[in-house]
């Protein structure tokens, strides 16, 4: 029996893609004040292949895993492999289709009627793993076939590990924090056109952006630079941030 039920065809969805897309735009979480490339262009990414994902009859687990393979992909290959030009281009690829799938396991959620708390658990720790692992990846690359100047310049990555990790941490335990004192989170605030020059203020610190940068990888002296000013603002944003959020988490009822 289970068998010939293997062998049934699985059903397709009855509505077009564009009919899909529609949906989706309908079903999209708030974003106020998120990132420029984020907002604006990993957003619209991960809508596409939503909507691929769904008509190709996919779970959003599994498009969490493939997700997790591209940016896996992406790191590996600045660890393991010799930086140059199409390398280079090869990693922000990968990176960027693997950030693109990561907006799409949680719109196809939605579009589904909603994730589980297994489904955003995995989400969240691929996150983790991600965030942490890309700037140890970039160390290792440097160390084993970066011509540098200077050992300083491997103070870079660490640092940018420790200020990526505090950073998704601090984003984390504060939604956590105002959902269980009932505050909105920023994922339920809605309205596109407020927060659209906070958006373009905080680009520095967009992961998308970070993404696209790795396409100068195989020329240190142009990727070292950028970088650098990456983490410089990333750092200077999360030490104003959290000024803000401690006097946000000070105003939550008891």
């Amino acid at each position: 029996m289970s068998a010939v039920l293997e062998t049934v065809p699985r059903p397709r969805p009855a509505e077009t893609f564009g009919q899909t897309l529609a949906r989706l735009g309908g079903a999209q979480k708030g974003a106020l004040g998120a990132p420029a490339y984020s907002r604006f262009v990993n957003r619209r990414m991960g809508r596409f292949l939503a909507a691929v994902a769904y008509h190709a009859g996919l779970t959003p687990n599994a498009v969490t895993g493939i997700s997790a393979a591209f940016s896996a992909t992406g790191i590996v290959l600045l660890a393991l492999v010799a930086p140059s030009r199409p390398m280079g281009v090869a990693v922000a690829a990968c990176l960027v289709v693997g950030y693109a799938l990561d907006s799409a396991d949680g719109q196809l959620a939605r579009l589904r009627g909603g994730g589980s708390p297994a489904g955003e658990w995995l989400d969240h720790m691929v996150d983790a793993v991600k965030a942490s692992s890309l700037h140890l990846a970039v160390l290792i690359g440097l160390y084993r076939f970066g011509d540098l100047d200077s050992r300083a310049w491997l103070l870079v990555p660490l640092g940018y590990c420790v200020v990526d990790a505090v950073l998704y941490f601090a984003t984390m335990l504060n939604d956590a924090l105002r959902a269980q004192h009932g505050v909105p989170i920023r994922s339920q605030q809605r309205g596109e056109r407020a927060g659209v020059l906070r958006s373009l203020l905080v680009l520095p610190t967009d992961y998308g952006l970070l993404c696209c940068v790795f396409v100068l990888f195989g020329a240190p002296a142009l990727f070292l630079p950028v970088y650098t000013v990456l983490l410089v603002a990333m750092t200077a944003f999360l030490a104003l941030a959290s000024v803000k959020w401690f006097r946000e988490m000070g105003r939550l009822p008891r």
